[in-house]
This record gives C-alpha cells, sequence and structure tokens, in this order.
C-alpha cells in the first residue's frame, strides 16, 4: 500500500494508474522542457552586438546537453523594432540582423537533428505601422485593405472614439491627418491592430501560420492571444477602482471591452484547426488572466490553445501557503484534457533572481521541474543571470521610455547571455546592445559547468532526473499538508512515488506530519552533500533548502 496525505491507495490502484499511463500516449509538448530565447541576446556570430540565428546555431550543443528539448524565438521577423520585433513589417521573413530565411533553415534542421523541436513567436494581435497592409489601409477610407484594421470617426468634441489605453501609456487611439479617423493600437501607436472580425485577416493570419508550418515548424506561442477581439460595441472600459499611482496608466482602466472578448475563441478555434492539420504541432497562448478566465482557451472540447501560459509563479507572493494553494487551485481548475504549465521566466518580467535572490532561485528551480506540466525555462536562469541595472541614457525598451519614473523598463531582464569571462561574456565581440553586469566574469556557462555546487548543475541534474523518471514528467500531482514556510507535494507513476519539500524561507525548518508514514532517499537536494541520504518520517531542512525523495514503497 502506497501512504500519503492521510488516504491509503490500495494496490489494484496503483496498477490501473500504471495501466491509464501506459495505454495514454502523451505528446512531445507534454514530455519535454521549453527553452526561451530572445533572439537579440543569446549569441552574436557577426560581432554587429545583436544575436542572431546563426549564432543560436552554435549554441545548440549546449542546449541538447543541459536536456532541453523544445526553442521558443522570440520574433525574428523584418521589423522596424519600434518594439524590438514585436512590431512584424513581413510575416514570411527574417529580419537581416538575425540573418537569412537560408539560416533559419539550417537552424530548423540543425534543431529537428538533435531531436529537438522550435516553436516560432506568432504576434497576431498587430502589425507594424509600416507593414504593407497597414500602408495600403491608411492610403484612404476606399482602400480594399480598410477594415482590415481598426478605423473609428473622432467622437463630435474631435476626440477619440472612446476611453481605451494602450498598454505602453496614453490613449490606445492614434489620429490619421489625411483620411481624417483615428486607428487602434493597443500597443504603441507603431503597432495598429489588426480587425479580427474580417474574414479576410483571418484567412491572412492562417495562411501565414501554413506558411512555417510547411517549413517544418513545430509550434507557435501566440503573442496577446486575449487581446485579438474587442467589443463590437466599443463600450468604454470602466475605472479600476484598485489603480494606485506607482502602477502604468493602463491599470487606471479594466480592459473589459477592450480584451478578452467571447468571439476570440472562435479564432483560437481556427488556429487550433490549422495546427491540427498536421503531424503533433501545438499552440502556446499568452493570456494574462485570471486561473477561471485563463482555462477557457483550452477550449470546452479542449480544441484550443495546447499550452495556455500560466503566468503564477510570476506574480504570486513568494509564501508557501499562498503557492500551494493557488498551485492546487490552478490544477483543480484544468478542463478534462487540459495539460497544465509553469513559467518562472520571460522577457517581459523581472527574472526570478532578482524577484525571490539567488538562494530562493534554486528552490523555484526545482518548483518548476517538479510539478506536474510543461515548465519553460527562460535563457540565463539555468545560470541565475539577475536583472541588470540599466542607466536612464541607455534604456531602449518603449515601455520604460514612454512611462519614465515608473521603473517600468524590460530591458534588465533582456541583457546578452552570460557565456564565459571573455571579452563581453562570449556573446560579442563588439559592444553588446544592453550591457552586461559586472560580475559576469564569476557568472557564466563556463564557469558553472566546473561548478558542482552552481546553478547550472543543479538545472542539469534536475532536468536529467525529471526525464528519466515518468512520476516527473508525466505523473500525478499529490498535495501534501505542510505548514509554512513549507511547501510540499508528491509526483505519482505506478509504484514510483518522489515527495517534493520546499523551504521557502531563509530560516529551517521540519516536515513531521502525523498523517501518515514514510520512507525514502533523497534522491536530489539544493544542498548537494544531502543527496543519497536516507529519511523516515521526518525531515529537517535547512534554510532555501529543496529536495526530491524517493519513496519506498510500503
Amino acid at each position: 500500500m502506497i501512504l500519503f496525505t492521510g488516504y491509503t491507495i490500495p494496490r489494484h490502484e496503483t496498477d490501473n494508474m500504471t495501466m491509464k499511463e501506459t495505454q495514454h500516449k502523451h505528446l512531445w509538448w507534454q514530455e519535454g522542457i521549453i527553452y526561451q530565447i530572445y533572439p537579440r541576446s543569446f549569441q552574436d556570430s557577426d560581432n554587429d552586438g545583436i544575436g542572431d540565428l546563426p549564432g543560436i546555431i552554435q549554441r545548440l550543443d549546449y542546449l541538447q546537453s543541459l536536456g532541453i528539448t523544445a526553442i521558443w524565438l522570440s520574433p525574428i521577423f523584418p521589423s522596424p523594432m519600434a518594439d524590438f520585433g514585436y512590431d512584424i513589417s513581413d510575416y514570411c521573413g527574417i529580419h537581416p540582423l538575425f540573418g537569412s530565411m537560408e539560416d533559419f533553415d539550417e537552424l530548423l534542421r540543425e534543431v529537428h537533428e538533435r531531436g529537438m523541436k522550435l516553436i516560432l513567436d506568432l504576434v497576431p494581435n498587430h502589425t507594424s505601422s509600416e507593414h504593407p497592409w497597414f500602408l495600403e489601409s491608411k492610403s484612404s477610407r476606399t482602400s480594399p485593405k480598410r477594415d482590415w484594421y481598426i478605423w473609428k470617426d473622432a467622437q463630435p468634441d474631435g476626440s477619440a472614439p472612446n476611453n481605451w489605453l494602450a498598454m505602453f501609456g496614453g490613449s490606445a487611439w492614434e489620429w490619421d491627418e489625411e483620411t481624417q479617423q483615428y486607428y487602434y493600437h493597443a500597443f504603441l501607436k507603431e503597432q495598429p491592430d489588426l480587425n479580427w472580425r474580417n474574414p479576410e485577416v483571418q484567412e491572412a493570419m492562417l495562411n501565414v501560420m501554413r506558411f512555417w508550418l510547411d517549413k517544418g515548424v513545430d509550434g507557435f506561442r501566440v503573442d496577446v492571444m486575449w487581446h485579438m477581439i474587442k467589443d463590437s460595441q466599443f463600450r468604454d472600459n470602466p475605472v479600476n477602482p484598485n489603480y494606485r499611482e506607482h502602477q502604468a496608466t493602463y491599470e487606471r482602466l479594466i480592459p473589459a471591452y477592450s480584451t478578452d472578448q467571447p468571439e476570440v475563441h472562435d479564432i483560437v478555434r481556427s488556429m487550433r484547426q490549422v495546427l491540427d492539420a498536421y503531424d503533433e504541432r501545438m499552440m502556446i497562448g499568452e493570456i494574462y488572466l485570471p486561473i477561471d478566465k485563463l482555462m477557457t482557451y483550452y477550449g470546452t472540447d479542449s480544441k484550443e490553445a495546447h499550452l495556455p501560459f500560466n503566468f503564477l509563479l510570476l506574480s504570486i507572493d513568494w509564501d508557501a501557503g499562498k503557492l500551494a494553494s493557488e498551485i492546487n487551485q490552478y490544477e483543480g481548475a484544468l478542463p478534462a484534457g487540459g495539460w497544465p504549465n509553469w513559467v518562472l521566466g520571460n522577457h517581459d518580467q523581472p527574472r526570478i533572481t532578482s524577484r525571490v535572490g539567488q538562494s530562493q532561485a534554486r528552490v523555484a528551480a526545482m518548483l518548476l521541474l517538479t510539478l506536474r506540466g510543461t515548465p519553460t525555462i527562460y535563457y540565463g536562469d539555468e545560470i541565475g543571470m539577475r536583472d541588470v541595472p540599466i542607466p536612464p541614457d541607455e534604456v531602449q525598451d518603449p515601455q520604460g521610455l514612454n512611462m519614465p519614473g515608473l521603473n517600468l523598463s524590460r530591458d534588465p531582464q533582456r541583457t546578452p547571455m552570460q557565456w564565459n569571462a571573455g571579452e563581453n561574456a562570449g556573446f560579442s565581440t563588439e559592444r553588446p546592445w544592453l550591457r552586461l553586469p559586472d560580475f559576469y566574469k564569476r557568472q557564466n556557462v563556463e564557469a558553472q559547468q566546473e561548478d558542482e555546487f552552481g546553478m547550472l548543475t543543479l538545472y542539469s541534474k534536475l532536468i536529467r532526473l525529471r526525464q528519466q523518471e515518468p512520476a516527473l514528467h508525466v505523473g500525478e500531482y499529490k498535495p501534501v499538508v505542510t505548514k509554512s514556510p513549507l511547501l510540499g507535494y508528491l509526483r505519482v507513476s505506478g509504484d514510483t512515488r518522489f515527495l517534493v519539500l520546499l523551504n521557502l524561507s531563509h530560516k529551517p525548518c521540519y516536515f513531521t506530519p502525523d498523517h501518515f508514514t514514510f520512507e525514502g532517499t533523497i534522491a536530489l537536494n539544493t544542498i548537494p552533500e544531502r543527496e543519497g541520504t536516507s529519511v523516515k518520517d521526518q525531515v529537517y531542512l535547512s534554510g532555501d533548502e529543496g529536495m526530491v525523495i524517493r519513496l519506498k514503497n510500503s
């Protein structure tokens, strides 16, 4: 019998679990680990200070050795770079900064030869204001593409059509003097929103997906998926009663009518249908919404996004009780057929090490790689990279430039990868587009590859154990009742069980359950000296310690 949390699972039940797992085929995006690359900052091959596709090819062996199974690239398409690639002027090309289409084809081939997958960033909500579609749209009110974007008359007093705000500050409406109308932009004025209610727009963007899928791309991360459809009546958004002055101006209103409209699910389903026409392709949705709304993007029959991005770990207080509650709520809310996923960092959010500190970042890594579901690692987190302070005169991110004084620039988490102690951390022989931290010579991949106690070694061991053990990459999740500051849970697959215990504080704590007994061996620990130690019925943890215990069968 297997004992945990006060309940005894009879042997026949665990046998049934094993049979179910054997019968169910998990797909690559369920079993694997996704690694996000911000191409400008990963590796520069032509010494212009900006990362590129050949540079990524140079580093594929590193990613393969780390155990990465899928790579997600932030945008690499032609762009004026008003928002560093999220303002696209050609969806079916490669920006010369990053290389050529031949370079992309080689990257895709090299990724697949190593048994890995490649995921592209798709930005369907808006284009660049320099995209030929928009240039045609704004040429006249009678343009065939006028309705490809969202154009509205001014109000009688000449003001904007409604009160909607842009994410990067100010009104979301920009006046066009030539055609005497406003166009809508949820982000920069250089990023006009497409009108997804227009069937021609829908088909054009679905054809973009087909173009890359025909090339062999394995999936897409869809940018701001919840923004794609707007209220047909363009009603004013309500005032946010909880707004505080230190927040971005966008937060002054609740985007009730400018985002997350019911019709968006029809669009996501149509995108999913395109993917399903190909073999084992997948779609991730960027969706910053509460859990109950997030779950709707799986679709009522799991026929929308394969993985609506779960950003819970990016925003929640680093508190064991709150984390346990939210993790359990997320697990309980998943629809039938919905597969979980977890994210610790990305190009829009402060790095995990800067949020919780170097010691707790090790515990966070263990959390990310032992929870049920697909984990996404942000480049550099595996060596504990921190946000780098960027002087005001070097800030490049439009979010930071448009809202000075609020410290909202995303440049600090986008700095170049720290490969070695050489010139510019081995990223480039020229000055990088963003500065490196002063301490890169002692915190880099090469140094950590020789450090058995370093963050990179911990990530490598976690990934290896996770990928070797079905209990950790596709097994069940079972919550364990603990007292703060301890977070605990079980991962179970047939007869194999792992107990994960994470101390989310700097002080020692103890795990002495009175509702079940256990015995096992510490398989992995943030303190390597404790690995291989036998434990029974009681475990003490140092501050900032996390452990994965392989339990014996009872």
